[in-house]
């Protein structure tokens, strides 16, 4: 599989995927990026290119046994258009997207057609998904496609592209992310004795979630993440906050939100429960209530992507915990094998000078061509993950 001569039409696609400003929120020219994948997907020849709602699905090779080569076109909003206008200075591609993930799309598409030219699957297929959604939890695109009963057919794996600077993720944090609005009445500050002030009604249970934070924060997880501080859980307290209309004016309302980050060792329910419980009074609207999910790193299939990485890079890679929310949690909840690896860098992912290194691109349509080899090629016990 000649990959390199792949890799101009790589920076192609990608660089068409960084031009459409796909912001999530609120969703953004979702229509086009399916137009331009599809197109892509049957440019290259894939067989059953088709669109569910906002998501597309596409095959490569014969079979039922089939690894999903599964990423997100949605981006989170720039912070100016420029971001929008792909450029490539030196050794990276620039843009929004690059890193997270449109570079990875790009990456695995070409892939998955090499192999298929190369007549490698042989003993099953792959499932290219591309979905929306990705960055608020995915109502439009993992969680839609699984609601239809579409999400991980016949699988047995799943990779995705997310950036993570060289290192594995086999597991991710589950979150639960509230608003909490407390109500008041309105009043001049002249005669504030008329009104309920709302911000001071939410103060109390800001201290108690302030204590709460302490004991959260203690806990750490067992699985490997760097640096350290990064091990343990996590309380965050106003992300977003609002009340009142003036500074003369009492507040008849004061909202926050809640972000509770969860270690695989936790438990989403009791979490939730606690939260709540020293939210009593408040109306609370849920952002996310995700499960934390894990495969474990010496699953048959990270051996095998471990293995391929560390011949196309020269170093053994860590797996590590996500320190935020993966796709690979709706696999990894059926039993699928579901890991994370993709050209991008997670320092540089978000921020206003978003960029990928170009040999990660080609690197990683590399590992993912050999790992599709490995377990649906010919020389895969048929087995294996079934």
């Amino acid at each position: 599989m000649d990959l390199a001569a792949r890799l101009p039409a790589m920076l192609e696609l990608a660089s068409r995927l960084i031009a459409i400003a796909s912001e999530n929120p609120p969703g953004n020219e979702y229509e086009e990026c399916v137009r331009v994948l599809c197109e892509a997907l049957a440019r290259l020849g894939f067989a059953d290119v088709r669109r569910e709602g906002l998501c597309v699905l596409a095959f490569a090779g014969t079979g039922r046994r089939t690894l999903y080569f599964s990423g997100h076109y949605d981006v989170v909003p720039a912070q100016s258009r420029d971001q929008f206008q792909p450029r490539v200075e030196g050794a990276n591609l620039f843009g929004r997207g690059s890193s997270d993930m449109k570079s990875g799309l790009a990456a695995m598409i070409h892939a998955a057609a090499a192999a298929r030219d190369a007549g490698l699957p042989a003993n099953g297929r792959i499932g290219i998904v591309l979905v929306p959604d990705e960055e608020t939890a995915g109502p439009r695109g993992s969680r839609d496609l699984e609601a239809r009963g579409l999400l991980g057919t016949d699988a047995v794996g799943m990779l995705t592209p997310e950036p993570t600077g060289g290192v594995v993720w086999n597991a991710n944090r589950g979150a639960i992310t509230l608003r909490a609005t407390m109500r008041g009445r309105t009043a001049h500050v002249g005669r504030q004795f008329e009104g309920v002030n709302a911000f001071e009604r939410a103060l109390p249970a800001m201290a108690r979630l302030l204590e709460w934070k302490k004991e959260v924060e203690r806990r750490e997880t067992r699985h490997a993440i760097a640096p350290a501080a990064a091990s343990r859980s996590i309380l965050m307290i106003g992300g977003q906050v609002a009340a009142g209309t003036n500074f003369n004016v009492t507040p008849d309302s004061c909202s926050f939100t809640i972000d509770r980050r969860i270690n695989p060792e936790e438990d989403l329910a009791e979490e939730s429960r606690r939260l709540r419980e020293l939210l009593d009074g408040f109306e609370l609207d849920t952002l996310q209530m995700e499960p934390a999910a894990a495969t474990p790193a010496g699953d048959p299939f990270g051996a095998i992507l471990a293995r391929h990485i560390a011949a196309a890079t020269g170093a053994e890679p860590a797996f590590e915990l996500c320190p935020g929310l993966l796709e690979t949690r709706f696999y990894a909840a059926r039993g699928i094998p579901a890991f994370a690896y993709g050209p991008g860098l997670l320092t540089v992912s978000h921020g206003p000078n978003e960029f990928v290194p170009i040999r990660n691109i080609l690197q990683c349509a590399e590992i993912y061509a050999r790992v599709a080899e490995e377990i649906i090629g010919p020389r895969m016990n048929t087995n294996e993950h079934e």
